[in-house]
């Protein structure tokens, strides 16, 4: 099984509605369904992280003294 951490954003979210499917069939072991639960729990804390690391780069649009649109980051 492919380690969290390294898995981008999409693949994530993916494998994590992909157990959500698993699970909502009912159909699974109870051990199985644990452990999928387990890893879904990781899986939606490391989407949540790389989109607070998203949020971070997001660059807020504001106007300038001057009245012109200026750039900044701006921190969510």
């Amino acid at each position: 099984m492919t380690s969290v951490e390294s898995l981008s954003f999409e693949e994530a979210l993916s494998a994590l509605e992909g157990i959500v499917r698993d699970l909502e069939t009912g159909k699974a072991p109870l051990e199985d369904s644990i452990a999928a639960y387990e890893r879904g729990v990781a899986l939606k804390q490391h989407c949540e992280k790389k989109l607070r690391e998203a949020q971070s780069k997001i660059e807020k649009i504001t106007l300038g003294a001057d009245g012109k649109p200026a750039a900044s980051a701006h921190e969510l």
